[in-house]
C-alpha cells in the first residue's frame, strides 16, 4: 500500500534593494518571498521516477549510485534538480539515512499561465522544494530553515558557479530578509575542500549574513510587469565587467548602494515612511548610473515610467532584480496611492501582479 504522498509549496522571491552590489563581500541586499510557489509532491514508488511538469519531462527513471544521481534524460535542464538531488542524497547518507524509492514531481506556479516568466526565481525555488521534500520526508527530525538553504546554496553553486543566493534564501525561509551572500567562489572552495556536508554546514560561512525585517504597516508594496523578459546572467556579467575596466566608477556604486539599503532597512525598522521612500529613490539612482557607467539597459524606457509614475503618486519605485525588463517595484504610503499608481500603470501599458510577500518559507501542505 502507497502511504500519503508528501507535498511541499516553496515561495518564489523579488529582489526589493541592493541588486549587483550583493555578490560583493558584505554588501547588504534585501529580499522578499512572494506568494507564488514551487511545488513538489513526493511519493513512495516501485521505482525512482522524476517528474518535471513545466518542462513536460514525465516519469524520467533515476538511481543513486557512486554518490551520484543520475537521471535518464539528454534534457540539459535536469541537471540543476540531478544536482541537488546528489546534494541531499550524499546529506542523508552522512545521516545513516537511505531513502527506498520514490517518484518526486515537480511544479512551477512562479510564472504566467501563458509561459510569461515574470523573474520569480525558479531555479532556486525548483532546488529548495527538491531538497525540502527529501528532507522533510526522510530525516529523523525535521530539518530546519537553515539547513535547507545551506544545502540549496551549495547545489546551486554546484550547477550554476555563481549567484548570491538570496533568492535560495527567500524560498527557504519566507518572509522579508536583509542579507548578505557567502560569496559564491567561497563556497565552491570550502565544498571542495570539506570532508563532509555535515562539516561544512556546521562551519562558519564568514561572508554570510541574514535578519529577517518587517514591513511597517502603512506601506504598500505594488509590482508591475513591464512585459519584457530579462537575461539576468548577461546584464550581471556587464555591470561586474566595470570593476576591471573602472574601478572608481563600480566603487562609487557598491558606496551609493550600501547607503541606499541601509537608509531603506532602516526607514523598515523605525516606520520611518520617508526615509524607506528616500532608500528607494537612492537604489534607483545608484542602479541608473551603474547601468549607464556599465552601458547596460538596466532601467528600461518601461521601467522608468514604472518608476517615475511610483513618484508622482507620493511612493518610490525601482526596478527588481537586475533590470532590463521584467519586474519593478513600489513602494505606497497608503492604500489609495497604491491603488492609484496601478491604475495609472494600466494605462501606461504596465501589467499590475497581484504578488504580496509571503511570510514563511519551505512549507508541507
Amino acid at each position: 500500500m502507497q502511504r500519503r504522498p508528501l507535498t511541499i509549496k516553496v515561495p518564489g522571491k523579488l529582489m526589493i534593494a541592493g541588486e549587483f552590489a550583493v555578490l560583493e563581500p558584505y554588501q547588504k541586499l534585501v529580499v522578499m518571498a512572494v506568494n507564488r510557489f514551487v511545488y513538489a509532491k513526493l511519493q513512495q514508488n516501485s521505482e525512482n521516477e522524476l517528474t518535471l511538469e513545466d518542462f513536460k519531462l514525465n516519469k524520467l527513471t533515476w538511481e543513486y549510485a557512486n554518490n551520484k544521481i543520475n537521471v535518464h534524460s539528454d534534457d540539459e535542464r535536469v541537471h540543476f534538480v540531478e544536482d541537488a538531488m546528489t546534494i541531499v542524497f550524499n546529506y542523508l547518507r552522512e545521516n545513516n539515512v537511505n531513502p527506498d524509492h520514490f517518484s518526486l514531481s515537480i511544479k512551477s506556479e512562479l510564472d504566467d499561465n501563458s509561459g510569461i516568466k515574470y523573474g520569480l526565481g525558479s531555479s532556486a525555488a525548483v532546488v529548495t522544494a527538491v531538497m525540502s521534500a527529501i528532507l522533510k520526508k526522510y530525516l529523523p527530525t525535521e530539518p530546519s530553515a537553515m539547513v535547507i538553504f545551506k544545502l540549496a546554496a551549495i547545489s546551486h553553486v554546484k550547477t550554476q558557479g555563481n549567484g548570491s543566493g538570496a533568492d535560495v534564501a527567500a524560498s527557504a525561509h519566507g518572509g522579508m530578509l536583509q542579507y548578505a551572500s557567502f560569496q559564491a567562489n567561497w563556497l565552491k572552495t570550502a565544498y571542495e575542500n570539506a570532508s563532509s556536508l555535515t562539516e561544512l554546514l556546521e562551519k562558519d560561512w564568514p561572508y554570510f549574513s541574514m535578519k529577517p525585517i518587517q514591513l511597517p504597516e502603512d506601506i504598500h508594496i505594488c509590482i508591475g510587469w513591464t512585459g519584457k523578459p530579462a537575461s539576468t546572467a548577461r546584464l550581471v556579467d556587464n555591470v561586474l565587467k566595470l570593476k576591471e575596466n573602472n574601478p572608481t566608477s563600480f566603487q562609487q556604486f557598491l558606496t551609493d548602494s550600501e547607503a541606499a539599503v541601509a537608509a531603506f532597512s532602516q526607514g523598515m525598522q523605525e516606520g520611518d515612511i520617508p526615509l524607506l521612500l528616500e532608500g528607494v529613490k537612492k537604489n534607483r539612482q545608484s542602479l541608473a548610473a551603474v547601468g549607464k557607467a556599465s552601458n547596460t539597459d538596466i532601467e528600461t524606457p518601461l521601467l522608468s515610467k514604472l518608476c517615475d509614475l511610483a513618484e508622482q503618486y507620493g511612493g518610490a519605485g525601482k526596478p527588481s532584480g537586475a533590470g532590463g525588463g521584467d519586474c519593478g517595484i513600489a513602494f505606497m504610503p497608503s492604500k489609495e496611492k497604491a491603488k492609484a499608481l496601478m491604475a495609472a500603470w494600466e494605462k501606461a501599458g504596465i501589467k499590475p501582479l497581484d504578488i504580496q510577500i509571503n511570510e514563511t518559507g519551505a512549507t508541507s501542505i
